[in-house]
């Protein structure tokens, strides 16, 4: 991964940080380029560095993030189909 991809993702993270509630969907739809396993784990990786700085509010706001890309794209797994045997 280049280092400008990671910029970009810090970017988009940080637009998603300031972005006003309600409008994450529109941001994210407008780079979907850049929505991808790689950017999810640098997600966590922010959210993990939040909650160990104490922004408890930043950082389960990025897990939330990191879980719906995480369903979304199919990395999640989904408990009700693992359950109903």
């Amino acid at each position: 991964m280049t280092l400008n991809r990671q910029d970009q993702y810090v970017a988009l993270i940080e637009q998603l940080l300031q972005c006003p509630n309600g409008k994450e969907p529109e941001i994210l739809d407008a780079q979907t380029e850049l929505i991808d396993p790689e950017f999810i784990k640098t997600v966590v990786q922010v959210a993990m560095a939040f909650a160990h700085e104490g922004n408890q509010e930043s950082a389960q706001f990025l897990f939330h993030i990191a879980r719906e890309l995480s369903k979304q794209l199919e990395l999640y797994p989904q408990l009700s189909s693992e359950t109903s045997s």
